[in-house]
């Protein structure tokens, strides 16, 4: 990294450390106003940095804008952040003194002999292991902004004691936090649990915390998105199954999901047995392959399945569609011979190339590695995280390490999306996995006419259904592409007597495919129009006397754009293009 970067928020580094460091200015800010708050932890995250309190009051927005006045000050104060260490006996004293419980329970649980470092800024002084800029006048305090608070279980154990999370951002330039928070008011609109009931495509009920329902509108884009999952497959060569949505304990225990899963797994008992709703689509892919000999002739046997999913998530990590309970999992599972492996991981990616393009959605690529909680040896481990190296690598794509994060049975590489706001989803994952069609004594019969034991990939594109929707729903701010848009037309008549031939367009329309809808209301054209786009219907046939007597019609697309009159066949040559083409517009 070059000396001119090494100290902007392109360095990483930098940047978190610049957001600790306001975190502590932070927590400072918080005990010069209200000494009785105890502290937590309050590290840096992806977008700024957050600390955790429990205070004996709720924190408002106007205690947030204290805070930042004080923070603000601190900046001026330009204090020194200055490190020391203590033995054991004296950290734990020096917080006890402090009256911070909570850091004396951290100071307990760190291992025998490990360094116990604190960081002191004026008459304020931390646990922490930093590191951090070297005085809060580094900090800009016209660039900073504390941006929400909400509850926060201690330790995420719902059990304990539930704090307050303050989160904040800041910038080296006033006018880089503007544009930031911009774009957090253009991301508040595009919400989408606002826009899913906005435009009638599903909604949450109490009756059912974490089960979305989907609603027409909503059904007619979720089966168009799996429509297109088919339809690209199918090129590729994948096969279909369906898989039972629960099976019993043994299979699941078989598979490794009972001793690293069941505490999010739904389970029941039928005739004395347990048995478990199923997570994952895994385990009954690889009944499924072992139901019948396979030969070598027939590898890659490339398997897909839209299984429905169950898992036990924590009330409070619920939202929206981005965290359910309930979802479809586009899964597949690609079984293959050793030699093949490399390019059916490249095959997969240029598959996933093809799909997250047609929506214009870039990605990074981060290879997790093998978890503490994992199966298998370290040396099959190391042997597979280097073909998934290799495949990358081979076709001039970068990855990040993302270490001790891979799935309990083998490495894997997860695709994160980014958005039109720049705002990154992880959504697609290759999974290589030698140990489970080792656990289920998998075989083909190769070349040599011997049984032997393939290995397999675990992958999905979309991720979730239900997630995707969400993610393209927030990226297109609801207006969908043409093809994906669960009203593609809507016939506004300009007078009643323009009823009549608006419904004979729709008809005409519908006939050829297309998804149509007729406004019929005695209303103004304008409030028709209005009312259209805000609903976000990509065209608008605006149907009058005129039209009536040409028979024509004068398409207006969403953006505003009038496109002129035209005859019917003319709009519906255009409209079909940019749904076969699948264009974003």
């Amino acid at each position: 990294m070059s000396e001119e970067t090494l100290y902007t928020f392109e360095n990483e580094t930098y940047r978190k450390t610049y957001w600790h460091t306001c975190s502590h200015i932070m927590a400072q800010a918080v005990k010069r106003l209200w000494p009785e708050v105890k502290l937590a932890i309050g590290p840096s995250i992806d977008e700024g940095w957050y600390y955790d309190m429990d205070a004996p009051f709720p924190f408002t927005p106007e205690h947030l804008e204290q805070i930042e006045g004080e923070m603000r000050k601190i900046c001026k104060e330009k204090l020194k952040l200055e490190r020391f260490e203590l033995p054991r006996a004296e950290a734990l004293k020096l917080m006890e003194d402090k009256g911070e419980p909570f850091k004396v329970e951290l100071i307990n649980d760190l291992p025998e002999g490990e360094v116990i470092s604190f960081y002191k800024q004026g008459e304020f002084t931390d646990l922490c292991a930093g590191p951090h800029l070297d005085s809060t006048g580094r900090v800009k305090g016209n660039a900073l902004k504390l941006t929400a608070c909400n509850a926060a279980y201690w330790r995420g154990d719902s059990n304990r004691e539930t704090l307050q999370r303050i989160y904040g951002v800041a910038f080296p330039k006033k006018d880089e936090l503007d544009e930031y928070l911009a774009k957090i008011e253009e991301a508040k609109k595009r919400d989408h649990r606002k826009l899913g009931r906005k435009l009638g495509l599903f909604m949450l009920r109490d009756e059912g915390p974490g089960f979305p329902f989907f609603l027409p509108k909503g059904m007619v884009l979720k089966n168009t998105l799996i429509d297109y999952w088919r339809q690209i497959h199918k090129k590729y060569g994948y096969v279909e199954i369906s898989t039972p949505i629960m099976l019993n304990r043994q299979l699941w225990e078989r598979s490794g999901h009972w001793d690293h899963y069941k505490n999010n797994m739904y389970t029941t008992v039928i005739d004395d047995v347990d048995f478990a709703v199923k997570p994952m689509n895994c385990p009954g892919g690889m009944l499924v392959y072992a139901s019948e000999p396979h030969s070598y002739k027939e590898l890659p046997l490339r398997v897909g399945e839209l299984g429905l999913v169950h898992r036990h998530e924590l009330s409070g990590a619920l939202h929206g569609l981005f965290r359910v309970r309930c979802f479809t999992q586009d899964d597949a599972h690609v079984f293959m011979t050793r030699e093949q492996m490399k390019d059916v991981i490249q095959e997969t990616v240029r598959l996933f190339d093809e799909v997250y393009s047609t929506f214009g959605l870039s990605y990074t690529i981060e290879l997790s590695t093998m978890p503490e909680d994992h199966i298998g040896t370290v040396d099959e481990w190391e042997r597979n995280q280097d073909i998934l190296k290799d495949a990358i690598t081979g076709m001039g794509k970068e990855f990040v390490v993302n270490e001790g994060d891979g799935a309990f049975y083998g490495p894997k590489l997860d695709f994160h999306l980014a958005d039109s706001l720049g705002r990154t989803w992880q959504c697609g994952t290759i999974q290589l996995d030698s140990q489970l069609p080792e656990r289920f004594e998998l075989e083909y019969t190769g070349e040599d006419g011997q049984k032997h034991r393939p290995v397999m990939i675990h992958r999905v594109v979309l991720g979730s259904i239900e997630r995707f929707i969400g993610v393209i729903t927030e990226h297109f701010a609801g207006a969908f592409p043409a093809w994906l848009a669960p009203v593609q037309v809507k016939v506004l008549p300009v007078t009643d007597r323009a009823e009549g031939y608006a419904k004979e367009v729709a008809a005409k329309l519908e006939d050829l495919g297309f998804r149509c809808e007729v406004d019929e209301r005695s209303e103004k054209i304008g409030k028709k129009i209005r009312e259209a786009t805000l609903e976000k219907v990509p065209f608008m046939l605006v149907v009058g006397d005129r039209d009536m007597e040409n028979g024509t019609v004068s398409p207006r697309r969403r953006s505003g754009e009038d496109l002129g009159a035209m005859s019917l066949e003319q709009f519906a040559e255009l409209l079909g293009d940019e749904v076969k083409s699948k264009a974003i517009k």
